[in-house]
């Protein structure tokens, strides 16, 4: 049940006995797997409804992460089975393009992840946080682009906004990526 009040709140509205209350309407929202399929199932549902997306935690770029999603579960890291959880539910939210609307959090401080991540989710869009003031590299991400030239949004943040000149900044990183997914997606 607080899953789906966490949809309507995030993607759609609640019904009350005045009529729907809107929700933010948000395009896309981060979400966490851990608690299972039936955590994201209403979330996908209102997603699906809406048109919007959600990117679902499976190996984040916190140096922490790895006293959690880097555990032996079953024989594999937990951020595998996680992947493998986001693979089986992916093609509830596939795009005409061949990508999901359901992708995962991957972050881009720890790159060796990447290509694993990639072959378990080959469907699903991945954010890439990390790059820049947290150390991530955008020239190691090709792999996240082996699938699609659009399979990965990067973020970075302070690393911009922190530059004395954001724009160029900005500008430099996007040349960088565009460059890494062109390569990636061309040998795939």
């Amino acid at each position: 049940m607080s899953a789906a009040a966490y949809a309507q709140a995030l993607l759609g509205s609640t019904p009350t006995p005045w009529g729907d209350a809107e929700g933010l309407g948000a395009d896309a929202a981060t979400v966490n797997g851990v608690l299972g399929a039936d955590s994201l199932e209403p979330l996908i549902d209102v997603a699906g409804e809406r048109g919007a997306g959600l990117f679902v935690l499976v190996r984040t770029s916190n140096p922490g992460a790895a006293d959690v999603l880097d555990l032996a579960a079953a024989g594999a890291p937990v951020h595998e089975r996680i992947a493998e959880l986001v693979a089986s539910l992916s093609p509830r939210l596939q795009g005409e393009g061949g990508l999901s609307g359901l992708g995962a959090v991957v972050g881009a401080t720890e790159p060796a992840h990447i290509a694993r991540l990639r072959a378990l989710m080959p469907r699903s869009v991945f954010l890439l946080p990390g790059v820049g003031a947290q150390g991530g590299d955008a020239g190691q991400l090709g792999a996240a682009f082996a699938a699609h030239p659009a399979g990965a949004l990067v973020a970075a943040s302070r690393s911009i906004a922190g530059s004395g000149d954001p724009a160029a900044a900005a500008e430099e990183l996007r040349r960088q990526v565009w460059d890494v997914a062109c390569a990636a997606s061309a040998g795939a």
